[in-house]
């Protein structure tokens, strides 16, 4: 690789297993998340993932809190791990950090954060990754992983990042995180997204594990409705995922339906939501080719009207 230092930003569940498999093989790769303590834990004790995936006390050298310290260490590669909401703010920060042939690669749950970061840097400095494990945090570098059904993804948006997209994959792969690079990056996005911005939003409003969101006949009867809309919506963008794709998510939801999506503890702990790349980013791509979504413009601004609550915007 070109300039293999790497830095993550975002050390939660996923920030954290991602940090993990890196740190196997490059040891001096840099986390940054300005969580209170968590510099202390991770420096002394590394980072521990148990379950499906299962990492001993990886060490960790280099630690901070704020995005602008890493600018020193000049990184190629930068995979962002945050929460969507804080998305505008991180690329912010790295305004004054990234040089022309840093890469950054979003690990996000949600429609278009590859697209968002594009328009602030350019198609050319941009992976995306749809990652396929359940990951939960048990504390400071503690992080259990109910699943992994191997492998991830990895794609670029231009085509002469492709042979950088394979290196990145290898890199993961060899970490011991099973990664494949893939040309219609997207594709793989919008298989995990019809289920995460379906279920999301409903699980929310409802405080219901998937599972019992959709045992239960109310709740499914708007699940099935908001899966239809977002069919045609995916089908609009160019992605006709068909009756197979259906069958398919069903068994995919059975596995991990015994879980609550992770929104429904935003809204317990009274935190923002990922709501704007989820639903909301559905509701978007329907206004914009004129298709009507009226199960998940409600359930959307359900979850909006929620966070008001505790919020106040």
């Amino acid at each position: 690789m070109e300039n293999t230092r790497i830095a993550v930003l975002g050390i939660g569940a996923t920030g954290a297993t991602l940090a993990a498999a890196l740190l196997s093989k490059q040891p001096e790769t840099i986390l940054v998340d300005p969580a209170p303590g968590m510099s202390e834990a991770l420096l002394k004790k590394g980072i521990t993932i148990s379950g499906s995936i299962s990492y001993s006390s990886v060490p960790v050298r280099f630690f901070y809190d704020r995005i602008s310290d890493i600018k020193e260490h000049n990184p190629g590669l930068i995979f962002i791990s945050t929460k969507t909401f804080a998305l505008p703010h991180v690329l912010d920060e790295l305004e004054g950090i990234l040089k022309p042939e840093t890469k950054i690669i979003s690990t996000h749950n949600g429609l278009g954060t590859e697209d968002f970061i594009a328009e602030r840097f350019g198609p050319g400095s941009v992976f995306r990754m749809s990652l396929n494990f359940g990951v939960e945090l048990k504390g400071s570098g503690e992080i259990e992983a109910a699943f992994f059904n191997q492998p991830n993804h990895i794609g670029c948006l231009v085509p002469e990042n492709r042979e950088r997209g394979k290196e990145i994959a290898r890199m993961l792969t060899d970490g011991g995180l099973d990664t494949e690079f893939v040309e219609d990056i997207k594709l793989f996005v919008w298989k995990k997204m019809i289920m995460k911005c379906t279920m999301a939003s409903i699980c929310a409003v409802t405080d219901k594990t998937i599972k019992d969101a959709l045992d239960f006949s109310p709740t499914r009867e708007i699940a099935d409705a908001c899966f239809k809309e977002i069919l045609a919506v995916a089908k609009a963008k160019g992605y006709d995922l068909g009756e197979e794709y259906l069958k398919q998510m069903f068994a995919y939801l059975e596995k991990v339906g015994i879980h609550k999506d992770s929104m429904c503890y935003d809204i317990s702990n009274q935190n923002p939501t990922e709501i704007d790349f989820l639903g909301g980013k559905v509701v978007e791509y329907a206004s914009e080719m004129g298709i009507s979504v009226p199960f998940y413009t409600a359930m959307t601004n359900l979850v909006k009207a929620l966070e008001n609550n505790y919020l106040g915007k």
